[in-house]
């Protein structure tokens, strides 16, 4: 197994559409020595030591190259001697349309070519509207300037003082003497993140998998951060109206996922885990980036099946159980460390020795030592046919007709008694058709739940039944049923309710 500091191992191609003007890895940046935590949740840290030269007194400062998605409400600005007196961000960028909507009520130089002759010819315009089109006013006229690929050009006289070609941070300062010095710019910004990925290749011969896991990194602030120490923090930080990223609810996860107890050997960071990159590195803008952080063989594993009827009912025919792998990422399973949340994607090799993939499953963040059950699809092979061999009412004699009661006063006094009351319950005899078409033997968690879907609903009975179940909650019982290759086995229940 391999857990170390992670190493950058390849990178995607760049997002083929990028936000005019927005940087890229080969502008020149006017950042510091910068370092950027990158949260699960698509949310980022940076920390960006600069030196400035300041004036005594108060002066105007500006940082560009911060990032465009910038929380402004998170900036803060450290350093010796200086105190802070406002601060704007000036995230209007330059561009051909915010350059036009500025120029409302400026006038502008209309540059004409004649495609027939090539001659220039020149006019004054003022801009009345930049709203989606442009309408001119030239000389008495008022006209729309279209892009009907005409060869126009616009020629502005200079550029507002209010857009800027990069992001930037303008902070007005008052400093207790002149001359340089370092000062630290810190701010959150979203649309930077990352998710983790798993490549399982199991081996259903030898009972073991291999697995490899990767982080993707995305940066989509419009900001390149250059030469950056960074650090990857696991976890779900606490936001106002953040976005929940937990576990798959398109299905119910399969039984056996149950939370571990063991301490990982990576950074920890208060309740979370902190995976540090080796190096330095440049997160470009528009940019997808992988690491590799997980690096584990042999770690025992099987394949089972699990069934889950979700009501005492009769299904018309045959359903697919679920086909799901278990392992455990405990020290002596040869993994070891905690598992940040992602997607697990399950390759087994075919006849001929080449990596399929069969199957997917989402994981939460998942702490060391936990025992993981991951459904991966549908069995073509195991199928499971519920049905509801009788129900019938049975009388109050065969269950119960008197109510205990006891009540306790807050003087001591204890008051017990009994009444008597009509009841009515129901007998319901379950039978479960399990067949295997596969030519090894297999077994199946048959799991009947819908048990007690209301708290009043709970006095359940089962007398009677073929395979000895667990009750797994109040809600759900759980069969494991041993079904012999290209056979056929019939799990019989019966359930005493109230309902």
């Amino acid at each position: 197994m391999q857990l170390k500091y992670l190493v950058f191992v390849s990178v995607a191609a760049l997002i083929s559409q990028q936000p005019l003007f927005a940087q890229t890895s080969s502008t020149p940046t006017a950042q510091g020595d910068v370092s950027v935590t990158i949260y699960y949740n698509d949310l980022a840290l940076v920390q960006d030591v600069r030196r400035i030269s300041l004036p005594s007194g108060r002066s105007r400062q500006e940082f560009p190259d911060v990032s465009a998605q910038i929380r402004p409400e998170t900036v803060t600005l450290s350093g010796d001697g200086i105190g802070i007196v406002e601060q704007n961000f000036d995230y209007d960028l330059l561009s051909p349309a915010s350059l036009m909507e500025k120029a409302v009520g400026q006038t502008i130089t209309l540059l004409r070519t004649n495609p027939a002759t090539g001659a220039e010819t020149r006019e004054q315009a003022t801009v009345l509207a930049a709203n989606g089109g442009v309408v001119l006013k030239i000389g008495e006229r008022i006209e729309v300037l279209r892009d009907d690929g005409l060869p126009v050009r616009v020629i502005f006289s200079s550029i507002p003082p209010n857009l800027r070609a990069r992001p930037t941070l303008s902070v007005t300062m008052d400093a207790a003497q002149a001359g340089p010095r370092p000062v630290t710019l810190s701010y959150l910004t979203p649309a930077m993140g990352w998710k983790s990925d798993y490549v399982a290749l199991f081996d259903e011969k030898a009972s073991k998998l291999d697995m490899q896991g990767w982080i993707t990194l995305n940066n989509s602030t419009g900001t390149t951060f250059t030469n950056v120490r960074a650090l990857l923090v696991a976890g779900e930080v606490g936001q106002v109206q953040q976005r929940y990223n937990g576990y798959d609810g398109g299905r119910p996860q399969p039984l056996g996922n149950i939370a571990g107890t063991e301490s990982g050997g990576g950074e920890q960071l208060g309740d979370f885990h902190a995976y540090p990159i080796e190096g330095r590195t440049t997160i470009a803008n528009a940019q997808t980036k992988q690491v590799s952080f997980l690096d584990a063989s042999g770690v025992p594993a099987m394949r089972g099946y699990e069934y889950r009827n979700d009501w005492m009912e009769s299904k018309n025919q045959a359903e697919s159980a679920a086909s799901v792998l278990k392992f455990s990422n405990a020290k002596a399973a040869g993994i070891g460390e905690a598992l940040p949340a992602g997607t697990v994607r399950v390759y087994m090799r075919d006849t001929r020795g080449q990596a399929q993939f069969v199957g997917e499953s989402a994981i939460p963040h998942t702490p060391g030592g936990s025992t993981l059950a991951l459904r991966t699809g549908d069995a073509f092979d195991v199928k499971v046919q519920p049905v509801v061999e009788k129900r019938d009412v049975i009388t109050a004699d065969e269950w119960t007709k008197t109510d205990r009661w006891r009540v306790t006063y807050s003087d001591g006094r204890k008051l017990e008694g009994y009444s008597e009351r009509p009841v009515k319950y129901y007998r319901t005899q379950m039978r479960y058709i399990v067949t295997n078409a596969k030519p090894t033997p297999v077994n199946v968690d048959v799991v009947q739940s819908g048990l007690a879907r209301w708290w009043w609903w709970r006095d359940l009975r089962i007398p009677e039944e073929s395979i000895k179940g667990v009750q797994e909650t109040a809600d759900m019982r759980r069969w494991v049923v041993p079904v012999p290759a290209n056979g056929k086995v019939e799990l019989t229940a019966t359930f005493l309710t109230p309902w």
